[in-house]
């Protein structure tokens, strides 16, 4: 794991695999799971066992990302509705000025390349989210959603 930086609060399970130039901290991700180039998880976020996340993608704190999940290049998850950079009156703002929104990415999902998932939301169990989609709100389990805003496409057979 050379050229990654790995907080020593970081939890990994079993046979993670982890390639360089990643960043780590605070995070768990459960067993299998690999982790690509660029790819930064922050503070209380938790990866399942068994997903997949490629390169350049950003996790950052409250994101919940369950069992068996693939997410693919560049995708962005936000957790905070209203940012901003300082508090009234001036000052950078600090923990104590926002609040965590927290992100779940259901078992078995999949999140298509650029995609953008807005603090707040769900996506179900099995549902694909196409590349370079904007999620602004929940998306149903053993859905396709693409677009932005994103939009559903049709339902998943399951078989």
């Amino acid at each position: 794991m050379e050229f990654c930086r790995i907080a020593p609060d970081v939890k990994l399970g079993k046979d993670v695999k982890i390639f360089a130039f990643a960043n780590l901290y605070g995070c768990t991700v459960g067993d299998g799971t690999k982790i690509g180039t660029f790819v930064e998880v922050q503070k209380n976020a938790l990866i399942g066992r068994n997903c997949k996340i490629s390169s350049h993608t950003f996790i950052c704190e409250g994101v919940t990302i369950e069992d068996d999940v693939f997410v693919g290049h560049n995708v962005t998850f936000i957790n905070d509705m209203y940012p901003r950079s300082t508090v009234e009156g001036g000052g950078l703002q600090t923990e104590a000025d926002w609040k965590v929104v927290p992100t779940f990415i259901r078992k078995g999902a999949s999140v298509g390349s650029s995609a953008t998932i807005l603090a707040g939301v769900t996506v179900g169990e099995g549902a694909i989210v196409g590349a370079g989609a904007v999620v602004t709100k929940d998306v149903a389990p053993w859905t396709i959603v693409a677009g932005n805003p994103a939009k559903v496409l049709r339902s998943i057979e399951r078989k």
